[in-house]
């Protein structure tokens, strides 16, 4: 037996049962920290590889930390997942450089995993954001708590 639609009371504004759910603008806002870092890289890709990935969750991280404390949480995590993965590509190129160019047997390689990691699991986060699940990126370092 299904219940008529007409006949579901939405929950109280007060409620308890909805403390800790974000509202649909943190919901947005987070979201917004994951795909930033897309678009960041997209846009910085021509002058230096995409370093501007870590540009948008900064921005919207610091904007919206103190009232919004889903964005907060996810802000930190995007700007932390992208700073690990810059990183990383530092290291590599580092690698590449000190061995005078040796170290791309390594390093393209490795580059082109990262890369397409970095890509699936930004847009994993972005959905969940937005679906309200607090999304935790694997290997990442927590350099900003």
């Amino acid at each position: 037996m299904s219940v008529p639609p007409e006949s579901v009371i939405p929950p109280a504004p007060g409620d308890p049962s909805l403390a800790g759910v974000p509202s649909a603008e943190e919901r947005q806002w987070a979201m917004f920290a994951h795909l930033s870092s897309l678009l960041g890289a997209i846009l910085t890709a021509p002058f230096g590889h995409g370093w501007g990935c870590f540009i948008g969750p900064l921005i919207i991280w610091l904007v919206k930390k103190d009232t919004m404390p889903f964005v907060n949480d996810q802000g930190k995590e995007a700007l932390n997942f992208n700073i690990t993965v810059a990183i990383a590509f530092l290291i590599l190129l580092l690698l590449s450089i000190m061995t005078l160019g040796i170290g791309l047997i390594i390093a393209i390689p490795l580059w082109v995993i990262i890369g397409l990691a970095w890509l699936v699991l930004t847009i994993i986060a972005t959905i969940k954001a937005n679906e309200g699940v607090r999304y935790r990126y694997p290997f990442t370092l927590r350099l900003i708590k």
